[in-house]
């Protein structure tokens, strides 16, 4: 089973309000999966890698050893370069995150992680900014 992976996350304010959304497609382009959330009072990053998180956090559930190839598809170059090991993360806030994200991309055989425009990713951020305008809403 291949699947693609949209995420982003969003921060208002940066550290402010933030959330996470991430779609996961078929090669077919069939949505099979999305999810939009806030996460509380967080970094722009941090949001970004919840994202990333939350997705394999539900394939593996869903899936589990199914799963023969998964391409995550983000618009933040930094994420992407720093989850495919070409730039040193700094932060040590997001350094437990990551830490989670590779052992859960070790129970994986093929993971790719890959920079897209920023119009290219529109679902995955209206998702992350419905969980941020629906937090207003019901406020």
């Amino acid at each position: 089973m291949k699947l693609i992976i949209y995420t982003d996350g969003a921060s208002r304010g940066n550290p402010g309000e933030a959330s996470y959304g991430f779609l996961i497609k078929d090669p077919d382009g069939k949505i099979l999966y999305s999810e939009g959330k806030f996460i509380g009072i967080e970094t722009n990053n941090f949001a970004e890698y919840s994202a990333v998180l939350n997705a394999f956090a539900y394939m593996e559930k869903k899936w589990g050893k199914k799963i023969s190839e998964i391409n995550f598809f983000m618009d933040s170059k930094l994420v992407v370069e720093q989850l495919s090991g070409r730039f040193r993360v700094k932060s040590q806030n997001l350094k437990p995150l990551i830490f989670e994200i590779k052992r859960m991309e070790n129970t994986f055989a093929r993971v790719a992680y890959k920079h897209i425009p920023r119009n290219l990713n529109s679902a995955a951020d209206a998702l992350a900014n419905q969980a941020l305008d629906n937090l207003k809403s019901s406020v």
